[in-house]
């Protein structure tokens, strides 16, 4: 049951989340490789792609926050926190990578993260079975993601790729977590409702 240390706890993770600074506790995954000049369209191409990432990891904080909030297995709660400060370490990668990149995190970040912990506290609510298999699919639906911007990457910005590349081996990682659990299978219209909602997050992020 929520009593309002866990309120006052999440309040704090969303403002950290939203305005400040993410750190890595691991390396950067491009630390030592070589910033290699982009042409403009090239930059630009690349900046968008990892605001989109950055805009997903919002989403990722979120989501799982909210199914930790409401999970009521303390195992599934554990397990949902290690995720969530993976999630946090790729804010930090792609944060740093947008910048450097000469471009700008999305303005409407607030809004994904709001409209996400909703939906992680909703799951987890729905018990931890159905909890899970939302984070196996998300995470499935994020590697799919992830793997078309590994496509759509200028082959030369290996930086990007390479912090994409990390990326889809942690989300797979935990996909595999939620499966273990006992994640159940979601049912086609909520996946399919889940493929809308991503779509429409990650087209907006791609220019605002």
């Amino acid at each position: 049951m929520l009593n309002i240390d866990d309120v006052i706890i999440k309040f704090d993770q969303s403002l950290r989340t939203l305005f400040s600074e993410a750190r890595s506790a691991r390396p950067l995954p491009d630390a030592g490789l070589p910033d290699v000049m982009l042409d403009e369209h090239d930059k630009k191409l690349a900046a968008a792609l990892m605001r989109v990432n950055h805009s997903g990891e919002i989403c990722a904080q979120a989501l799982y926050q909210g199914q930790a909030l409401t999970a009521s297995d303390p195992v599934v709660q554990d397990e949902l926190q290690k995720a969530a400060k993976e999630e946090a370490e790729h804010l930090a990668w792609t944060s740093r990578r947008v910048r450097e990149l000469g471009g700008h995190t999305s303005l409407l970040n607030p809004l994904w993260y709001v409209n996400s912990l909703a939906i992680g506290a909703l799951a987890g609510l729905l018990g931890d079975k159905w909890n899970l298999g939302f984070v196996a699919e998300t995470e499935r639906q994020v590697g799919a993601h992830l793997q078309g911007h590994l496509e759509m990457l200028p082959q030369q910005d290996i930086k990007s790729r390479t912090i994409v590349r990390q990326m889809l081996v942690d989300e797979a990682r935990h996909g595999d977590m939620a499966v273990q659990l006992g994640g159940m299978e979601l049912p086609l219209p909520v996946k399919l409702a889940m493929q809308i909602s991503a779509k429409v997050m990650t087209r907006t992020a791609y220019w605002v």
